[in-house]
């Protein structure tokens, strides 16, 4: 009832009480917020490609009203960390986006409970593989469920997606956002064209490449002990069949949401709900 009833809003404006500052990470100075008190069991809300930390505007309070110390950045490239990239001669890879969030996980109290959206549930797992040590939990939410080619399992692309070049799958996405494809209220719809003014094509480019070549971490996910969880909706670009088979994989639980992609911008009760289950489940 409370997620049926949010009304459309300025994404813009953060949530009261909300700290902005820049994180010096191995990339460059990443845009970064912070709610809650500092001492409190930290969660890290990390956006996907094309998207910011106000993809949380929502969801951050309900975490941080629970006693926890929410933070969140815009990866190396996207919205206000778009000076944030590779050294001259080098590439978007996920070496970079990994050692980026490790800085973060390692700047303050650990382990952490760190949430992936979409692309970055992607460098979650494959940091949670190099550093288990720093998570507390690890929510994968609407990310490509499995290795490799992750777009050969996307509902309107999977079966020529092999055949697509990662510039092609960079445009058809700016296509359907700045359209409105989705049919997304003004406000959010307002952030969403606002943020390519910003954010560097050729990190879109190059993530959309990395997503065609994504490493197998499976295995060490699977042995992992920190609770798991994989947040979606029943609309989201992947069958929730699949999702549901990566989850039985990697002995995550599931959970499906009335939503598309994106779970924490129509769903966030119903999430936060199940994030602070989950955070106290390892407890």
């Amino acid at each position: 009832m409370l997620d049926a009833a949010l009304p459309d809003l300025d994404w813009t404006i953060l949530p009261p009480g909300t700290e902005r500052f820049r994180f010096h990470a191995p990339s460059g100075r990443l845009a970064a917020i912070g709610l809650g008190r500092r001492g409190d069991p930290r969660v890290l809300l990390v956006p996907g490609a094309t998207g910011s930390k106000e993809d949380f505007v929502l969801l951050a309070p309900l975490i941080a009203d629970a006693g926890y110390r929410v933070e969140s950045f815009d990866l190396a490239g996207q919205y206000e960390s778009a000076a944030a990239g590779p050294v001259q001669g080098r590439r978007f890879d996920y070496d970079l986006f990994v050692a980026d969030l490790v800085a973060v996980l390692e700047s303050g109290e650990s382990p952490v409970h760190v949430l992936g959206y979409s692309f970055a549930g992607l460098v979650a797992e494959l940091a949670l593989a190099r550093r288990p040590e720093l998570f507390a939990s690890l929510v994968l939410l609407t990310t490509p469920p499995g290795p490799g080619q992750t777009f050969r399992g996307v509902r309107w692309l999977g079966s020529i997606s092999g055949l697509v070049p990662a510039h092609t799958i960079a445009s058809l996405m700016i296509w359907g956002i700045v359209t409105n494809r989705n049919h997304t209220r003004p406000g959010r719809l307002d952030l969403a064209r606002r943020r390519f003014g910003y954010t560097r094509r050729t990190s879109l480019d190059q993530i959309m490449a990395l997503m065609k070549h994504t490493p197998d971490v499976r295995r060490e996910l699977a042995s992992s002990r920190v609770p798991k969880l994989i947040a979606v909706g029943d609309r989201d670009l992947w069958k929730v069949a699949q999702h549901r088979s990566f989850a039985h994989r990697i002995g995550a639980d599931l959970r499906v949401y009335p939503a598309g992609h994106s779970p924490c911008e129509t769903t966030p009760h119903q999430l936060a709900r199940d994030l602070l289950a989950l955070y106290a489940s390892g407890r």
